[in-house]
């Protein structure tokens, strides 16, 4: 019998801002790697951002980037607990609609997967934190010594995201027509596509153009809009991009 799945995106989608951004700003805290690369290169487009300036996937691309030249060298264990004291201090600043969708899903037996494009890290303690039933993320590859090597499988755009997903499908025997899918950026385009009920979070403006330009996508998503203690969930034919 094929079972129905519930795929999550964290970054934005369970999470409110991004889980990379709390662990680079912890390794600067334990002085791990040096803070001037976050003040420099990341805290300027961070700011853009904050101010409405700049865009989201260039502050978070801008992250990444950082992230996986100034991890290089540092050993797998020192992550593993950075990730840990991440999750165990930030982990509860999540979106009222994902936390309460994922224990909806678990009340119904679906299989509750997080995708993400977080550190493998990161994201197995975000998964075990809300009980989840498998995760896949980033994965910054270690030598022999345990150390990172700045080489990286990633997990953040819509092509490998498509990959795992197939992959779980065939591990779980996954009906995709009857599963979920929850994502906030253009790179969980294809995972959204992938399912019969789609859902996008706060979606960047890309995201939403990329469902408007897609006429089976346009059809059967569910856009949610959470703003202080208020969720909205709208059809894209509701909204009026300005």
């Amino acid at each position: 019998m094929k079972q129905v799945a519930a795929f999550f995106d964290i970054d934005g989608t369970i999470y409110r801002e991004g889980l990379i951004t709390e662990v680079f700003k912890k390794l600067v805290n334990y002085e791990l790697i040096d803070g001037g690369k976050w003040y420099n290169e990341v805290r300027p487009a961070f700011l853009n951002w904050d101010k409405r300036v700049g865009d989201y996937d260039t502050y978070l691309q801008k992250m990444v980037d950082i992230y996986t030249e100034e991890t290089k060298d540092i050993h797998k264990d020192q992550i593993a607990y950075v990730a840990q004291r991440v999750i165990e201090q930030k982990g509860d600043r999540v979106y009222t609609f994902s936390r309460e969708q994922i224990k909806w899903h678990q009340s119904n037996g679906n299989k509750v997967i997080a995708v993400s494009g977080s550190p493998y890290e990161l994201v197995k303690e975000m998964a075990d934190k809300y009980d989840l039933d498998d995760c896949r993320g980033t994965i910054y590859q270690t030598g022999g010594d345990g150390k990172y090597t700045g080489e990286v499988i990633p997990m953040w755009d819509a092509v490998s995201k498509r990959k795992a997903i197939m992959e779980l499908v065939e591990q779980y025997n996954i009906d995709l027509s009857e599963s979920y899918a929850y994502g906030d950026t253009a790179g969980d385009f294809t995972m959204l596509k992938m399912v019969g009920h789609p859902f996008a979070i706060n979606p960047t403006r890309e995201l939403l153009n990329k469902i408007r330009e897609d006429e089976e996508l346009r059809e059967k998503v569910t856009i949610i809009v959470e703003r202080k203690d208020v969720t909205y969930k709208l059809n894209i034919n509701q909204l009026n991009i300005l």
